[in-house]
């Protein structure tokens, strides 16, 4: 791919906020890049049974294009998606993968208005891994920092992600990371369960001045991401990768009354499709000032 300084002038996908049922555009936090170009390279980190575990529509066993996707945002009204610039396990190890920062730099700097970048972290890569984050936020304009713990067997509150947590409250950035379980994304490599959503409560300790995005709702341990949140004002949480229709009623209420200005709408998509997400959300009875905040106001806010 071209690098971002080669990338052509913004396309037109203007998103019309009146064309929507709440008069403003959505903001998707956590969304995947799911493309037949990084299919084609093996660049994501899921197999043929993990998609058929999560459901995927078969039209899009083989990836759409982002301007397929900007379509999909608009009918679902979504103004602006984060894509991930992913990091999945050592490179060194069989089976990892990643999304170089560059091509969702291309992506943005293509549909600025669309979508924003965030810089996947690998816990191996050291000091370079440090200079790749200065340069995907300085030189990209990428807005948040994301990492999986399970993905390098190193829990949210392991020594390894200091560096990083430091870097970025020095950047000013926020950084989400999946807490919870995790699935088996490769039949032949299974990975461990290390994201208990209680491990960011030391680190929230240690970086009051660093805002902490626990994506995935911490399933099952929801009650448990609740509480923490409730706990540090510094730690949020969000409702991606399982399907608005599908969240445990305490997390329901939280969104809806006194977690309504620390909880963030998300998709993971591939895992969601926006279009059913937006729908789900529609019938859950959110109040109208709370709807907000989840869908757009919170995110802007970090």
């Amino acid at each position: 791919m071209t690098t971002p300084s080669q990338a052509s002038a913004p396309h037109a996908y203007p998103f019309k906020p009146e064309n929507t049922k709440w008069g403003y555009g959505a903001i998707d936090i956590v969304v995947n890049i799911y493309t037949p170009e990084a299919i084609a390279e093996n660049r994501i980190p899921t197999d043929a049974n993990f998609i058929d575990k999560v459901r995927l529509n078969s039209a899009y066993s083989n990836g759409v294009t982002m301007e397929q996707y900007l379509e999909k945002m608009d009918r679902a009204g979504i103004e602006r998606s984060l894509l991930i610039a992913t990091r999945c396990g050592d490179l060194r190890v069989r089976g990892s993968t990643e999304i170089p920062y560059e091509w969702v730099a291309e992506i943005c700097a293509k549909y600025p208005d669309r979508f924003s970048g965030l810089a996947g972290l690998d816990p191996t890569r050291g000091i370079a891994g440090l200079k790749e984050l200065d340069v995907a936020v300085k030189q990209y304009g990428f807005v948040g920092a994301h990492f999986y713990p399970h993905w390098f067997d190193e829990a949210p509150d392991s020594a390894v992600w200091y560096p990083y947590y430091a870097r970025c409250a020095e950047l000013e950035i926020p950084i989400m990371m999946q807490v919870g379980h995790c699935l088996v994304y490769q039949k032949d490599r299974r990975l461990p369960n290390v994201g208990r959503p209680m491990t960011l409560d030391r680190v929230a300790m240690h970086f009051p001045e660093l805002n902490l995005i626990g994506i995935h709702l911490g399933y099952p341990w929801t009650d448990e991401m609740i509480s923490v949140c409730w706990k540090h004002p510094n730690v949020y949480m969000a409702g991606d990768a399982y399907a608005p229709k599908h969240w445990p009623p305490a997390v329901i209420h939280y969104a809806n009354s006194y977690g309504q200005d620390k909880f963030l709408f998300g998709t993971d998509w591939k895992v969601i499709d926006p279009e059913r997400a937006m729908s789900d959300i529609d019938n859950l009875n959110f109040r109208e000032h709370s709807l907000r905040k989840i869908l757009r106001d919170n995110a802007l806010k970090l």
